[in-house]
């Protein structure tokens, strides 16, 4: 018997003109033809969407560290949790803007890479560990984080993608969502 989901996928064409704003946001944003199932999970509740969307918004997207460093921190802290959703979905965004450093490399199995900047490994490594065990931080991973060259504003964003991934995930794992078939095809 399968099981239900409390969280109903709300599609473009069924939902309200206020959630479809916040759908055309969050495609305009992402540079996404499609709405996210993260998103039509909570196409129920337009205030629920509205509040996780500026979260994401303000953390994932804004800011000034580089998002291929967000994306591989929430690609990483998912991957470790066991987050099928969050951790295909971001491997898929990670790995596209990872092109850069070759056009074969694939980033997410290749963290550790000397190709990828000392910078991104240690962000990667520093926050995965406060996603996954906060109470383990201490002052040192504070200090790899400057003497890799990130500022306190950056640090702060950086220990912002902690607290995002951990939303990311629960909603992801609780909702039951599937991966979006248009980031299958994109990931070739």
């Amino acid at each position: 018997m399968e099981q239900s989901h409390p969280f109903k996928a709300v599609s473009y064409e069924e939902a309200s003109p206020e959630v479809r704003q916040i759908y055309d946001e969050t495609k305009r944003a992402l540079g996404l033809p499609f709405v996210l199932n993260w998103f039509t999970c909570q196409g129920g509740n337009p205030l629920l969407l509205q509040g996780n969307w500026a979260k994401l918004h303000a953390t994932l997207i804004q800011g000034s560290v580089p998002n291929i460093i967000k994306q591989l921190i929430i690609y990483n802290v998912s991957a470790q949790r066991g987050c099928e959703y969050c951790a295909k979905a971001h491997a898929v965004f990670a790995n596209t803007m990872g092109k850069s450093f070759g056009e074969n490399f694939i980033i997410t199995q290749n963290l550790d890479s000397d190709l990828i900047p000392l910078s991104y490994r240690t962000a990667v490594k520093v926050v995965t560990k406060a996603a996954l065990t906060s109470s383990a931080v201490t002052a040192a991973d504070f200090d790899q984080l400057a003497e890799a060259g990130f500022d306190q504003g950056e640090i702060q964003e950086l220990m912002a993608q902690a607290v995002l991934v951990n939303m990311l995930n629960t909603i992801a794992d609780i909702s039951g969502i599937k991966i979006d078939n248009e980031l299958l095809e994109i990931d070739v």
